[in-house]
């Protein structure tokens, strides 16, 4: 039946018996007959004549809209069950962004390295669009990284986490707020990225267009040189739930970013392709869920 709704879909798309034959590189009668079997074993008329063309069914009409999926779920099955039957041969290419916190994603790749040892692990690391770039042009399997577009049905979305925004600021600085702070109220203030000269004005524009900074930004190229503007009071440095802990509060402390009283949040994402999914990276993305679920507190 697979090969059948190869040619019904075919059929469709060319709206045309003749081109979707010489399409599938078989005879007009030939195709016309798989047609007619699909419809046989169906039970139901997928398309009804209409002079020298044709017009689809309701049937068919629900056929051909989810005949696509079925195809695509069928050679992912083909594709997971002959990498899982080869592991040996495999490379998992995985990728995790910057400046998050690694602990879960390390944790990861060791469970998974211990699982299918066969399989080779190559990793890399890199700001949101690096590692988009990296995804979309097939140079790199599954990415863990934060949501700054809408959700594409082109990738596979699954949901980790979803993490508070907070301020690390200088001791001295801010001293009539104790818990949390505005954007607005931080205006006067540098915002600190960190980041490479080449991603620059990717991250200026998400931190404005999507966070909503409005502050001059201090560019520094480590967590360190970051750290020492934040205590020596020339900027505040945006930190999550998961890499705050590095800060030094002796000297540093930390803000709940909030925006119209309520908290600013970033969501974090396994992003793989649909067309590159398998046996080795979904388990990846789901051993990787399970690190991030051990964070949820117990009911």
């Amino acid at each position: 039946m697979i090969q059948q709704i190869k040619y019904f879909i075919a059929v469709v798309d060319a709206h045309s018996f003749t081109k979707a034959a010489a399409a599938c590189h078989i005879s007009q009668s030939a195709i016309s007959q798989q047609i007619k079997e699909l419809e046989n074993n169906l039970g139901t008329p997928l398309l009804t004549r209409v002079g020298r063309s044709f017009e689809l069914t309701p049937a068919g009409t629900y056929f051909y809209s989810h005949g696509p999926a079925v195809l695509q779920a069928v050679q992912q099955l083909q594709q997971g069950t002959i990498q899982a039957a080869n592991l040996e041969a495999a490379v998992l290419h995985v990728g995790y962004i910057q400046n998050f916190g690694s602990a879960q994603f390390l944790q990861a790749v060791a469970e998974f390295s211990q699982r299918y040892p066969q399989v080779k692990l190559k990793i890399s690391n890199g700001t949101h669009e690096q590692l988009y770039d990296l995804l979309r042009t097939d140079q790199i399997d599954v990415i863990f990284s934060d949501q700054r577009r809408a959700l594409s049905e082109n990738y596979n979305n699954e949901p980790l986490i979803t993490t508070h925004l907070s301020v690390a600021v200088a001791k001295q600085a801010l001293p009539e707020i104790t818990e949390t702070v505005t954007l607005k109220t931080l205006a006067d203030l540098p915002c600190i990225l960190v980041v490479s000269p080449q991603q620059q004005a990717n991250e200026m524009t998400y931190y404005r267009e999507i966070l909503g900074v409005t502050s001059e930004f201090r560019i520094v190229g480590s967590n360190d040189e970051a750290e020492m503007l934040v205590a020596s009071n020339q900027g505040f440095w945006l930190r999550n739930d998961q890499n705050q802990d590095k800060i030094d509060q002796s000297v540093s402390r930390i803000l709940r970013l909030v925006q119209q009283k309520r908290p600013v949040v970033q969501h974090y994402y396994a992003f793989w392709k649909q067309d590159n999914s398998g046996y080795y990276i979904e388990s990846f993305a789901l051993i990787l869920k399970a690190q991030f679920e051990k964070l949820i507190p117990a009911q």
